[in-house]
């Protein structure tokens, strides 16, 4: 048996979760958010009971040294060398990594290199992967890369039309992302549906504030909607996913902005956020729609016919789909947003739903009916658990 503590962090948050290994038990989880701001919320389940405290957290090394204090002030464990491995989700692994790794300075270097082309996350990792060294020096630390899963697409799925140089030369490409979530969506579907997962095709729907969509033949990715970075495939909360590309030389020159300007102009102000005028979160734009806000309601169905596309594009490039999983934030909670996807591929894929359960579903459960052509589910991640399984088969825990 071991401990071993997952970790998903993000540009100002970090989240965790510690397990006993083999046997898969959470001993806590919980969050750092709002970090680098003015006040942050650390937070720590206890027995099942959620301890919250605003605190500032000025960065990650502040967060994590917060998470070691708590494990040993709320008994979770009685000494931090009872945790034997740690981790780490990281976004970008480019063309180095095709499964997770045991981390040294090659693997940092690389990691820190693909910061370029995933600058709100792969940095962010860094920083947290650091502090995590720092504190716990004597354990083995384990890269779980979102771009792994998506290796296995072909050149006629990854490659983009441009110069082949682009490619050779500077392994311009499509990457994908959230393949850790993917992975373990693709599997829980699979179990929920009493069928090997190796044997049927599936298409994995990630909705998150980011956000990319799998499609997913016999266990291996044939396609995904995220490019060369986390910027590129779907609209997000903040980012406008694909745009034609003189959009961005256009409006460049219009607003005499420069490049970094327009890269957070598609990051940070596109998106639900550039379309409703609202808010990035799918919350705040329902509460909007329900108001009669037009720009809210334009800003739903321009996601959502989006989605449209890139499933029912996935869908012909299958063959046929047996399963659909939609996950993540705006997948599992935004119900609204999720019927209005699944109408759009009703006459086209034959998806017929229980419109009445998706309207109340927020959790684990098949919402098509029973002659529904695909089925489809809703199942909630769990990337920190990937992360756990693959720490503990790399360090040989």
């Amino acid at each position: 048996m071991s401990k071993v503590i997952a970790v998903n962090s993000g540009s100002s948050s970090l989240k965790f979760q510690l397990f006993q290994m083999p046997e898969e038990v959470v001993l806590t989880s919980g969050a750092a958010e709002r970090i680098g701001l003015d006040m942050g919320i650390f937070s720590i389940n206890v027995n099942g009971e959620k301890i919250t405290q605003n605190i500032p957290i000025p960065d990650h090394q502040v967060a994590v040294d917060l998470l070691l204090k708590a494990l040993i002030e709320h008994g979770i464990v009685k000494d931090l060398s009872e945790i034997q491995g740690a981790g780490h989700r990281i976004v970008q692994g480019g063309p180095y990594f095709s499964e997770s790794v045991k981390v040294d300075d090659d693997v940092v270097e690389k990691v820190d290199e693909l910061c370029a082309i995933a600058p709100l996350h792969n940095h962010a990792h860094l920083v947290c992967y650091e502090a995590f060294k720092k504190a716990l020096p004597d354990i083995g630390h384990v890269f779980v890369f979102d771009t792994a899963f998506h290796q296995t697409m072909a050149p006629e799925s990854f490659l983009f039309p441009v110069p082949y140089e682009w490619y050779s030369d500077y392994k311009v490409r499509k990457y994908g992302a959230h393949g850790t979530s993917h992975e373990y969506v693709m599997k829980r579907t699979a179990e929920l549906m009493g069928v090997d997962y190796h044997d049927i095709n599936m298409l994995t729907c990630h909705l998150g504030n980011g956000a990319s969509i799998t499609a997913i033949r016999n266990g291996k990715c044939v396609n995904t909607s995220m490019g060369l970075s986390p910027l590129g495939g779907v609209m997000m909360g903040t980012r406008s996913g694909d745009i034609d590309p003189t959009v961005v030389y256009y409006m460049e020159e219009k607003l005499g902005c420069s490049p970094e300007e327009m890269d957070t102009y598609l990051n940070k102000k596109s998106g639900m956020l550039g379309v409703s005028g609202v808010s990035s979160d799918a919350r705040d734009i329902q509460e909007a729609v329900d108001a009669g806000n037009e720009r809210a309601i334009l800003t739903q169905k321009l996601y959502c016919n989006r989605v449209i596309n890139i499933i029912g594009g996935y869908y012909m490039q299958l063959g046929h789909v047996d399963a659909m999983a939609f996950t993540a934030g705006l997948g599992e909670h935004a119900t609204q947003i999720r019927e209005g996807i699944l109408k759009g591929l009703e006459e086209g894929m034959g998806v017929k739903i229980d419109y009445e359960l998706n309207a109340k579903t927020h959790s684990e459960a098949k919402i098509s009916t029973p002659d529904s052509k695909v089925a489809v589910f809703v199942v909630p991640t769990n990337e920190e658990l990937v992360i756990a399984r693959d720490t503990v088969r790399i360090l040989g825990l």
